[in-house]
């Protein structure tokens, strides 16, 4: 397996040279997760891939322990060593745990706190943040490289079961950080609201102004009041290819 090593923002990261590598919908999410109150002391990042979402976080936010759940051996792999290689052995703890099982994310979260993480991190986090496969199994061109399709295409994780598994996690009140596909708005509000989520914060983005909306960007809080903000879009590119000066903060350019 033939890594690179990329910078981004302020961390390192390992990544297969070819394979299921971090695009710019986890810098968007990094990016939305928007706090007004009191900073987290606990996050999970579910399907977390090779860590960037979490570290960043946990850059991010430096009083707060991470831990970051991946089922694929070999994206796990990489998201353990990249908790080293930025330094954040202290705060940040990876395990390898089917997000379509409750009682498998339980034991393995049991088994890391008897080896190595910090006692509180079973306890109900603060925020949840996934950037989870949005296309069905059925659409789409499925790609030949494994890693890369279970990233992309339902084949080991549904909504429901994304959305379950945050609910389980998150306190009461907590928050819940999520990218997804904007032909499946109403289907993703409906199975938070189902799960017991309230949406309150909604933000599409556009690759360029007068493009449908490719991605979007949601907030949900377990058990929180009604009222959904919708936010000022995000476009990526200018008419001239540039990036926009958003995405360019974004990107720390």
């Amino acid at each position: 397996m033939t890594l690179t090593l990329d910078s981004i923002r302020d961390i390192k990261l390992y990544q297969r040279e070819r394979g299921y590598r971090f695009s710019m919908d986890a810098l968007l999410l990094f990016d939305f997760v928007r706090l007004n109150s009191k900073k987290p002391a606990r996050i999970a990042d579910l399907g977390a891939g090779s860590g960037v979402i979490g570290l960043l976080l946990a850059k991010k936010y430096e009083n707060a322990r991470v831990c970051l759940i991946e089922l694929q051996d070999g994206l796990f792999s990489l998201s353990l060593r990249n908790i080293g290689l930025n330094g954040l052995e202290n705060r940040v703890i990876a395990i390898k745990a089917d997000i379509n099982c409750i009682d498998s994310i339980k034991s393995a979260m049991e088994g890391a706190q008897a080896v190595s993480a910090p006692p509180d991190v079973p306890a109900g986090f603060d925020i949840i943040v996934s950037n989870p496969p949005f296309r069905k199994a059925v659409s789409g061109r499925i790609c030949q490289d494994k890693e890369k399709a279970a990233a992309r295409h339902e084949l080991t994780m549904s909504l429901l079961a994304l959305v379950k598994a945050a609910n389980y996690l998150v306190k009461d009140k907590g928050r819940f950080f999520m990218v997804y596909h904007p032909e499946r708005l109403l289907e993703a509000l409906d199975t938070l609201r189902a799960a017991g989520f309230e949406p309150k914060r909604l933000q599409f983005v556009h690759g360029r102004e007068g493009l449908p909306a490719k991605m979007m960007l949601i907030e949900a809080v377990k058990g929180g009041r009604h009222g959904l903000a919708i936010e000022a879009p995000v476009f990526i590119y200018n008419a001239d290819g540039g990036y926009t000066p958003r995405a360019g903060s974004i990107y720390e350019l």
